[in-house]
């Protein structure tokens, strides 16, 4: 098998080779972002590490994964996506290893922090191969798949981490990740394509990197810092720090024929609107997945299973109709279908938020099918938008500015909600739902700005 077939002549079963590789790559990665939170306690008890602390297993894998994500989808326009990946699951596998075996909170941080490295490396490239893998009139399908992993393990993976710790310790979060990767190097060192396109004039930029890293870092750090209750003036003197070097970043982005941080694409009006419409679909989403468990266990009184089975329609019909929404961006304009989706996403937050005092279980599990139908309704589309109205040979840069755009809006989305618990106290679930749904629908009105914008890059 030639694996530089470009992605219009890649046989159908090596396609979907292919396609499994990412999948499963980006299953682990996505899920590692959210499954850790659950074990938690059971990590800080065992070793012997204060709750604050333990937050760090978090903060740090999530913390590699946003200063390193451009520069690695940077290196992939360069070295070539294949490359980048196939270096991702080998780091991520091994890692993965070094987490299930550390002995102490500093040593699991470590390993956290290689850990995201390598997740860092799969995402900011995964959609730039599904672009290569794909033959243009079927992006959509593509997007769709990858629309569809993201989503289900972003919502599932409090569900998938208890399942584990019922029956294994918390080791297992992470031991179960070297099987799956081993299969996913396997299925990519034998099924994915290279591209043909890289950027040979491209020269990397050390400064740049370190510049990305601090601006990406520090704005993670303040909201993060504020969400946890950090003291106001150090939040300030991150976010004043972050102003200036950021400033620096941009100028020097501004001054490169082929930038780091994509300035290039984001002129690109379809690009830009594109991102901002995932910013603030994220945010929405995570202010909802975030409150609604406070909600149904302490305001309704529902227990931690049933809480589970409560939350399970959204991701279930998120799975139905991302396929269903990949297939409609052949014969429907991405920002209509997006902007209907969105639009229906909004109705079921809002709906979420107007539930009467003492709902039944039904009345609950169609606004999580509305929210998952929407939210699944409008992702394929927007995906497909950003990679594809990036010329090709820059389709790393759009893939790491998508995958950078879904990590803000869920920080920002986590933080929020923190701020809507310390402005409201017991009313913070509802506040949160309430703006949730006003992210959904800043978020429709942008995406139905884009119907008279033209997709260029092909």
């Amino acid at each position: 098998m030639d694996n530089t077939a470009t992605a219009d002549v890649l046989p159908l079963p090596v396609r979907y080779g292919a396609i499994a590789a990412i999948a499963l790559g980006i299953t682990m990665a996505v899920l590692d972002s959210a499954i850790a939170n659950v074990a938690l306690p059971t990590i800080s008890r065992e070793l012997q590490s204060s709750p604050a602390e333990s937050v760090w297993i978090v903060n740090a894998y999530q913390l590699a994964i946003v200063v390193s994500l451009l520069t690695l989808s940077f290196l992939g326009d360069m070295l070539g996506y294949r490359r980048i990946y196939q270096w991702g699951l080998v780091l991520f596998t091994c890692t993965s290893l070094f987490c299930a075996l550390s002995g102490s909170l500093g040593m699991l941080t470590l390993a956290r922090i290689l850990q995201g490295f390598g997740g860092a490396m799969l995402m900011s490239v995964n959609t730039a191969l599904i672009r290569i893998i794909y033959p243009q009139r079927f992006l959509g399908r593509g997007m769709a798949i990858n629309s569809l992993v993201v989503a289900v393990s972003t919502a599932a993976g409090p569900t998938v981490a208890a399942a584990i710790l019922s029956v294994a310790s918390w080791k297992w979060l992470f031991l179960i990740n070297v099987p799956v990767g081993i299969i996913a190097l396997w299925l990519a060192l034998r099924y994915l394509p290279d591209n043909q396109q890289k950027n040979s004039q491209q020269r990397f930029d050390l400064a740049s990197a370190i510049m990305n890293a601090l601006t990406f870092g520090l704005l993670l750090s303040a909201l993060s810092g504020y969400a946890q209750g950090v003291a106001l003036q150090w939040v300030l003197a991150q976010l004043a720090l972050l102003v200036i070097i950021a400033t620096f970043f941009i100028r020097r982005q501004l001054q490169m024929a082929i930038p780091l941080f994509p300035v290039d694409l984001l002129r690109i009006p379809v690009f830009a609107l594109s991102l901002c419409t995932s910013v603030c679909s994220f945010a929405a989403q995570m202010l909802a997945m975030v409150s609604l468990p406070f909600y149904l266990q302490y305001t309704l009184g529902r227990s931690e299973v049933a809480t589970g089975l409560l939350l399970t329609p959204w991701p279930l019909a998120t799975m139905v109709l991302a396929p269903l929404s990949g297939r409609l961006i052949e014969r429907v304009h991405a920002g209509l279908l997006g902007g209907i989706g969105l639009a229906v996403f909004a109705a079921g937050l809002f709906s979420l938020a107007l539930l009467p005092a003492t709902p039944d279980d039904a009345s609950i599990i169609w606004r999580m099918i509305l929210c998952g139908a929407g939210f699944g309704l409008f992702q394929s589309p927007n995906n497909h938008t950003i990679i594809s109205s990036a010329p090709r040979n820059r389709s790393g840069g759009a893939s790491g500015m998508l995958g950078t755009a879904r990590l803000m809006g869920q920080t920002i989305g986590a933080a929020l909600v923190a701020l809507m618990f310390n402005l409201f106290s017991q009313q913070g679930t509802h506040a949160a739902l309430i703006l949730a749904g006003v992210f959904a629908t800043l978020a429709t009105a942008v995406s139905l700005m884009r119907i008279r914008q033209v997709t260029g890059g092909q």
